[in-house]
């Protein structure tokens, strides 16, 4: 009896399963998922938590007609992110300009995503390359490649209102990407920037070297005065010290005086001819010199 119960239950319970599931008794709900009821056209309800449910304690017996007379319709409540490339603006300036913006979005309202537009994912894709183009067109280049940031904002507060109308939550909004389209404009930018950056590099080289020159000046100017002051007090130091020898030993200073002027003739390169001490060489340019001086008299 309990094998015969048993294989009745294997063949009824899948069954019963079976049947369950054709009259709507239970559903899973998937993460990130709303499952939307409609009968005879209307919408009578929407399931958006996840795990199992039953749409009868839900919607009442009229969930088991949802099968013959209505439907069940599953929307992705995930976030979900797109980028679109290349949108032509062009610039104050009249430059064509290449921009990629970037955004998120989720479903909020299953309902209005389903029925409010038949395409709700091409219509906020043109929406927001719209007006994207409406708010980049006409700026100045400058701000098109510096506020990104501020005009993103813009562009998403311009797309938000439209968005929630067919179902969508709009997240973050970003302009990635602002290129110029024109390669011999891109040349034309590029040699500018080189040769302004030669420019910059030039002067900034001669500037290091005026600072290095005017370092180098004043430090000359500084040790020159220095020396100068040096030298000046030189000669009353000397001096001072000079006397101080001369009050002890008379002999000492003679000594100094003499290897003073031996380092004077030194320095000076002068040639010196050195003399015997027994020599009469200067009494005899005496004589000559005085023999002159009396024939010139005469």
């Amino acid at each position: 009896m309990t094998t015969l119960a048993f294989i009745l239950g294997l063949l009824f319970i899948p069954t019963l399963m079976q049947l369950a599931k054709i009259f709507g008794l239970f559903v899973c709900v998937r993460e990130c998922e709303a499952q939307v009821y409609t009968l005879f056209g209307k919408v009578i309800g929407t399931l958006d938590q996840a795990g199992l449910a039953f749409p009868i304690s839900h919607f009442g017996p009229r969930a088991m007609l949802v099968p013959f007379f209505g439907k069940r319709y599953s929307v992705n409540t995930a976030l979900r992110q797109h980028y679109l490339r290349g949108q032509m603006v062009n610039s104050e300036e009249g430059t064509p300009m290449g921009v990629g913006i970037w955004y998120e979005m989720r479903v909020k309202d299953p309902v209005s995503y389903l029925f409010t537009n038949a395409n709700p994912d091409g219509s906020l894709q043109a929406n927001v390359t719209s007006s994207t183009i409406s708010t980049l067109s006409n700026l100045e280049m400058e701000m098109m490649l510096e506020d990104r940031h501020s005009l993103s904002r813009t562009v998403r507060q311009t797309v938000s209102p439209l968005s929630e109308q067919w179902g969508y939550q709009l997240g973050s909004v970003y302009i990635r990407k602002v290129e110029f389209t024109d390669e011999q404009m891109v040349h034309n930018i590029t040699d500018k920037v080189v040769k302004r950056l030669v420019q910059v590099t030039s002067a900034m080289k001669q500037d290091g070297e005026n600072r290095v020159g005017l370092i180098k000046s004043e430090t000359a100017y500084k040790v020159s005065q220095k020396m100068a002051e040096a030298a000046a007090a030189r000669p009353d130091i000397v001096g001072q010290e000079l006397n101080k020898i001369a009050k002890t030993d008379s002999e000492i200073l003679d000594s100094v005086l003499q290897v003073m002027e031996v380092n004077n003739l030194l320095d000076s390169s002068a040639s010196v001819d050195l003399l015997p001490d027994n020599s009469q060489y200067l009494i005899q340019l005496g004589d000559k010199s005085q023999s002159t001086i009396t024939a010139e008299l005469a």
